[in-house]
């Protein structure tokens, strides 16, 4: 009969418990006692649903106080040489210090989990690096889970996908050379394993769908070769995308089975049916770790019985990837309509639908019932009058070419641009947002609840805006923005003014340490009814002399960081966010907007993990930047923005968005993610962030001055603004004005310089 298991389960708790626990631990309201504690009851708690679902395993190492590639690093024994931690003995204090920075180190670098929205911390090494063992946090969790006397099984991050992600900072140092050192350390690892009595453990290796070089992938060999044998089965897992081709290579290794996401590789089950041994076990992930529709139950139990006559309890059935991209459960969404409740599934019910599958496949009239709710539930959605809106349809086949092609090429425009709106040499500016303060976040509470009217919290939202444009024009700053005090979410707060959006109560995912985010749900057509942000952008230029940046957020990162509709591609959900956004975009200049910013954060994010597969991405992507942007004229400046991906790869593209400026994160590579840019020779304006705003550390204006001395190396000084490398809305207003008149002052210290050495570029 076919095992049930998951890959990994949300940590952060129905009610983002561990995100309250760990603020109010970085605050020092609490200490390490309490945090340990909650961290504990949310395990249990996580484990218990599992062992509520009939899964044959529950997972263990999921859980990370911030991210699981932290937290294998911390068990590695592989800490950044910098903050001269000791591994062995490293506190929560510390830990979280690596994340975060302190006053004398900058926080270790931060990007996107694959092609997710999950964001990773990257490790740091050398040949120093020794793994030599660090905290022993994982067994203390095994120790837990084994008090409950059912099967465990542990999940890492594989040796190789540790190796392929992590960074050196030594010119030309070859990360493979470590890899003799990793292996010895994930064998002792396994060892300990073996003394509890652990049967399974699950190596994930991701990297194995990536493109990775023939030495990266003859090192599988030499890692699975020793692991292998481990008297601890190996269960190797892959996700993302299709592995196919490797499928020989890996049936050869002395591995005990591999796990497959069938949701976005269905075809590559057949070759690997015929590939792995007649010992091997095939844990078919068919249930969508990464979306919230439920599943066709049926149609998967038909896909898999043949294999399952076949294989029998060697078939294991799973999610496609770990559950942390979902929402716990759906049993606190009492605001969604019931229809729509109908048609989804959050992690919890997707534990249900795996425990159904099997069930299915061993007893079809027992899991009947559940089959059958499915299939009313996937017809009402397939016949719903909601889903499709004949305006947008109608809008959508008259889109033309012509749309994604601004009037003049940048040069032209660049020049009228400069004149029009009068800046010094390298402007400053913010990317939007400002601190989201208690009141606000308060005022929001109170104006959902009904007990603030609505003119009344209008008001109040006015007062923030006023607030924030008074603070930035003492700044100093150049270009301003309103600080989107009426925002919850950049994606969010404009999705919850379009037809065919959703909107959950408590469907929170983490993105990265104690940030979560809800996304929204996009059910049907995408239609902007009405303007969005053009009175309160309005009133906020109304407030001062200086150009104000209208704010809107770009229809490939509504389309990242929202759960998407699946019953159409998602290049054509996109198009009809570009249309609402470029109706958005046309209204800001018709309100006498000059600056526009449209982000694109989730750009790099939607890559697919296959070079094969991104021409066809790139191409929609940048057409749909395009549509939402060339609908204004020359003088109307456009910026986009970006952050935490690595955009090297992909500059044709970006510059083919033809944004007028570009603001990207920099400051935790050192400026590093500039290089590529002025190799490439980047045509327009760039705006490359000077300090990390996810960290409470406040730099001073000669640690920027010395970035933007780096960036004018790299970018003319001509083309160069001065920015964070993100919005402001999570720190506080004392560290955010002490961050940016640092800011300030570096910029006209440079400005200073510059005049100096070459007088044509004063102004």
């Amino acid at each position: 009969m076919a095992r049930t298991h998951i890959s990994g389960f949300p940590r952060i708790g129905a009610q983002r418990e561990l995100k309250f626990a760990q603020e109010s631990f970085w605050r020092g309201e609490t200490g390490e006692s309490e945090l340990r504690e909650l961290a504990r009851q949310l395990r249990a708690r996580h484990w218990r649903l599992q062992q509520d679902a009939g899964l044959d395993f529950i997972t263990v190492g999921d859980f990370a106080y911030y991210d699981q590639m932290l937290t294998l690093s911390a068990l590695l024994g592989a800490l950044p040489e910098r903050f001269g931690f000791d591994a062995g003995r490293l506190s929560l204090a510390q830990y979280y210090e690596l994340a975060r920075g302190n006053a004398a180190q900058p926080a270790m670098e931060m990007t996107k989990w694959f092609d997710t929205n999950y964001h990773y911390l990257v490790p740091e090494l050398s040949a120093h690096t020794s793994f030599d063992g660090g905290v022993e946090w994982l067994f203390d969790e095994l120790d837990e889970a084994l008090a409950l006397n059912v099967p465990v099984k542990p999940v890492l991050i594989g040796p190789i996908t540790y190796l392929w992600l992590s960074k050196s900072h030594v010119p030309g140092f070859d990360r493979l050379s470590l890899l003799p050192k990793l292996v010895n350390r994930y064998s002792r690892i396994l060892e300990k394993l073996k003394q509890r009595g652990i049967e399974w453990v699950q190596l994930d290796e991701p990297a194995l769908c990536a493109d990775l070089p023939a030495a990266w992938l003859e090192a599988f060999s030499a890692v699975y070769d020793v692991l292998g044998t481990s008297e601890v089965k190996v269960l190797l897992a892959t996700c993302f995308d299709t592995a196919a081709e490797h499928a020989q290579r890996v049936a050869r290794l002395p591995i005990a089975g591999v796990h497959l996401d069938l949701v976005r590789a269905p075809q590559q089950l057949d070759v690997w049916r015929a590939a792995l041994p007649s010992h091997a076990v095939l844990s078919a992930g068919v249930i969508d770790g990464r979306n919230i529709w439920r599943a066709d139950l049926r149609a998967i139990v038909e896909s898999l019985r043949e294999l399952h006559a076949e294989w029998g309890d060697r078939l294991w059935i799973a999610p496609s990837c770990s559950l942390l991209h979902v929402p716990i459960s759906l049993a606190a969404e009492n605001k969604l309509a019931a229809d729509l409740k109908s048609w989804l599934a959050f992690a919890t019910e997707k534990l249900d639908e795996v425990s159904t599958l099997a069930l299915a496949l061993r007893d079809s009239a027992a899991a009947e019932p559940a089959l059958a709710a499915a299939d009313l539930a996937l017809d009402a959605r397939r016949h719903s009058s909601a889903v499709v809106n004949a305006l947008v349809q109608k809008r959508v086949a008259a889109v033309s070419d012509a749309m994604a092609q601004r009037h003049s090429p940048f040069a032209d425009r660049n020049r009228l641009q400069r004149e029009a709106l009068d800046l010094p040499l390298l402007p400053t500016t913010t990317i939007g947002s400002f601190p989201q303060t208690a009141s606000i976040r308060q005022a929001r509470a109170a104006y959902k609840r009904g007990e603030l009217r609505a003119l009344d919290y209008l008001q109040r939202m006015r007062a923030e805006i006023e607030f924030a444009v008074r603070r930035q024009e003492a700044l100093g700053l150049d270009v301003l923005v309103h600080g989107e005090a009426e925002r919850n979410d950049m994606v969010e707060y404009f999705g919850e003014q379009l037809w065919g959006y959703a909107f959950t109560e408590n469907g929170w995912v983490q993105s990265y340490g104690s940030r979560c985010v809800k996304p929204p749900i996009i059910y049907g057509d995408v239609y902007r009814p009405e303007p969005i942000t053009v009175d309160t952008t309005r009133y906020a230029q109304s407030l001062t002399p200086r150009v104000m940046k209208g704010m809107l957020t770009g229809p490939v990162t509504m389309l990242q960081w929202s759960f998407v509709r699946d019953d159409q591609p998602r290049s054509a959900t996109a198009l009809q966010l570009a249309l609402a956004i470029r109706d958005e975009v046309v209204d800001l200049e018709k309100a006498g907007i000059r600056i526009i910013q449209i982000d694109e954060p989730a750009f790099r994010e939607g890559l697919p993990l296959r070079k094969s597969d991104w021409a066809a991405y790139l191409d929609w992507a940048t057409r749909v930047f395009r549509i939402s942007a060339a609908g204004v004229g020359d003088r109307t400046q456009i910026h986009t923005h970006m952050c935490y991906s690595e955009f090297n790869d992909i500059l044709p593209s970006i510059a083919a968005m033809d944004a007028d400026v570009i603001t990207i994160e920099t400051s935790r590579s050192a400026m590093e993610l500039l290089d590529g840019f002025g190799e490439f020779a980047y045509p327009n304006e760039i705006g490359p962030g000077v300090y990390d705003i996810h960290s409470p550390r406040v730099p001073g204006a000669d640690a920027m001055l010395r970035l933007l001395e780096r960036a004018c190396e790299v970018i003319p000084a001509e083309r160069l603004w001065v920015n964070p490398d993100c919005g402001l809305k999570t720190r506080g207003w004392p560290e955010t004005e002490a961050a940016l008149t640092n800011m300030v002052r570096a910029a006209k210290a440079l400005r200073a310089k510059l005049a100096t050495r070459q007088p044509e570029l004063a102004h």
